[in-house]
């Protein structure tokens, strides 16, 4: 008996098997996190035997500077080669161009959602044939509508809570027929009648593949739990209403993400000097005076080094908390030289290098744009990282930290509370520092907390730290996010998704 096959319909991905097609290795788009964790899924689940496609948008401007060095031959050469490959690109003009996977316009942006989607359903399915489908974000709502339709189980996946909204006739002039699936579709007011349904009634993609999907999962079982809870006010009632109901259907589940394993200081090609759990303290110590230095900031391997890794967002990641008590913070420690790096885009940069600027703090605070090289660094030189998130509804930096022997400051909240336990000495067990309450003065809680640890005597400290990074390392894998993705497939199937017999 053949392995079920599994079609993966995503807009990202970073990375994929070489061995899934010709152009495998060449294909990148990425806008966030969706790109990393579904590249992520689809090589763990290849390799450990599942037959398993994916689908996604043919952005020619992002794939071409990659497909020189492997092909010289013309598109129409690169389509004969990809119909027998496990990879299915989506062509439409309208995203050949692009020079970023999401346009800054919305309304562009619900045009390449369609487009994609047309493809898929009208070409991809139909020659992959697949037993079952995974799609990924708003981006491919409508087509959980569309497998409840043809009978094909269905696992709807939400990484970010965005949506667009458009009308059926609009839907069905972009070469989708809509008019074959149409109640299955969410909409505004609940048509009883497919002309009902036709005219200014507005359907929600996120929620329709919510509404549709056999089941339906969150990349945090606790951001989901909060969702249900009503705990998230900018959670529409639609989609709190839909996911409560999958919920108490026992058809809605939360399945971390992991870091990307690039991100492993024993060979990180990015530091100054690799470690591993065993040497943390001399590796992570050269690494900190390699970046102060790089920095202009005090050189002094003993100085408390916090770093920010998240987007300088006041709406989802909290940092005008820290704006708050920033002067606080670093006089408060003025004696112990505490530094603080930020590598992170966003509207707060300016804020705070006018804080920077206002008290002379140049010496002890850099801020800096995002850039990779920049990222890995700051993990392996800091001992503490900042993410005071208001929510969060996975979260990867304060998985990877800990990989590095940075311990999180961070808000109980989503994510954060599925992999952070608060650390505990004389238990032996935790790895961050965390607060409960959602201002500044539980984020200024949190940071004492830290520096109380960072008082401690280095064999204290040692042991802490060596014994976070191997369980980190151990705990936060995309094999065990696998695992229950294979978990949860087998369970809509009803069968097992590798046969192991002839």
């Amino acid at each position: 008996m053949k392995n079920p096959r599994v079609l993966i319909v995503t807009p990202e991905v970073t990375y994929l098997p070489d061995r899934m097609g010709n152009l495998s290795n060449c294909l990148t788009a990425k806008a966030g996190g969706l790109a990393d964790v579904s590249a992520a899924l689809i090589n763990a689940l290849f390799e450990q035997g599942v037959d398993v496609h994916v689908a996604l948008p043919d952005y020619r401007s992002l794939f071409k500077d990659r497909l020189a060095p492997f092909l010289q031959q013309e598109q129409r050469a690169i389509r004969r080669i990809m119909s027998d490959d496990r990879v299915h690109l989506a062509e439409d003009r309208a995203f050949y161009y692009l020079d970023q996977v999401y346009s800054d316009y919305g309304l562009e942006n619900t045009k390449l959602s369609l487009a994609f989607q047309r493809e898929v359903i009208n070409n991809v399915i139909p020659r992959v044939d697949p037993d079952l489908i995974h799609c990924n974000d708003w981006m491919t709502g409508l087509i959980p509508p569309m497998s409840r339709q043809l009978g094909i189980p269905c696992l709807f996946t939400i990484h970010n809570i965005h949506t667009v909204k458009s009308t059926l006739p609009h839907i069905e002039d972009r070469g989708i027929d809509a008019a074959y699936f149409w109640q299955h579709l969410y909409y505004e007011r609940y048509p009883s009648r497919y002309e009902e349904a036709h005219w200014n009634n507005l359907i929600d993609f996120l929620v329709s593949g919510v509404f549709a999907a056999h089941f339906v999962n969150v990349v945090s079982p606790a951001f989901l739990k909060e969702i249900v809870e009503g705990r998230h006010p900018f959670v529409s009632d639609a989609l709190k209403r839909e996911l409560s109901n999958k919920y108490a259907a026992g058809c809605a589940v939360g399945v971390l993400n992991a870091p990307d394993p690039a991100f492993n200081p024993s060979d990180d090609p990015y530091l100054k000097r690799q470690y591993h759990y065993r040497n943390c303290m001399t590796g992570k110590k050269e690494n900190k005076l390699h970046l102060q230095k790089m920095l202009g900031l005090i050189e002094d391997d003993d100085a408390p080094l916090f770093f920010w890794p998240s987007r300088l967002d006041p709406i989802q990641k909290g940092c005008q908390l820290l704006a708050d008590i920033f002067y606080q913070v670093i006089s408060s420690y003025w004696e112990k030289n505490l530094e603080v790096i930020f590598v992170a885009n966003g509207d707060y940069q300016g804020v705070f290098r006018g804080i920077t600027e206002h008290h002379g703090f140049e010496r002890r605070v850099a801020v800096c744009d995002f850039s990779e090289p920049m990222e890995h660094l700051g993990y392996a030189a800091s001992d503490f990282i900042l993410m005071p998130s208001l929510f969060e509804p996975c979260g990867l930096p304060q998985m990877i930290a800990p990989i590095y022997g940075s311990l999180p400051v961070a808000h109980y909240t989503g994510g954060i509370r599925d992999t952070l336990v608060h650390l505990n000495l004389s238990e032996n067990k935790g790895n961050g520092f965390i607060f409960e309450t959602y201002d500044s003065g539980g984020l200024l809680w949190a940071i004492d907390q830290a520096m109380g640890f960072f008082n401690q005597n280095s064999v204290v400290k040692k042991k802490q730290i060596s014994r976070i990074m191997k369980e980190s390392a151990a705990t936060f894998t995309h094999a065990s996010s696998a695992r229950q993705y294979i978990d949860l497939y087998e369970k809509m199937l009803q069968r097992p998704l590798i046969n192991t017999y002839s």
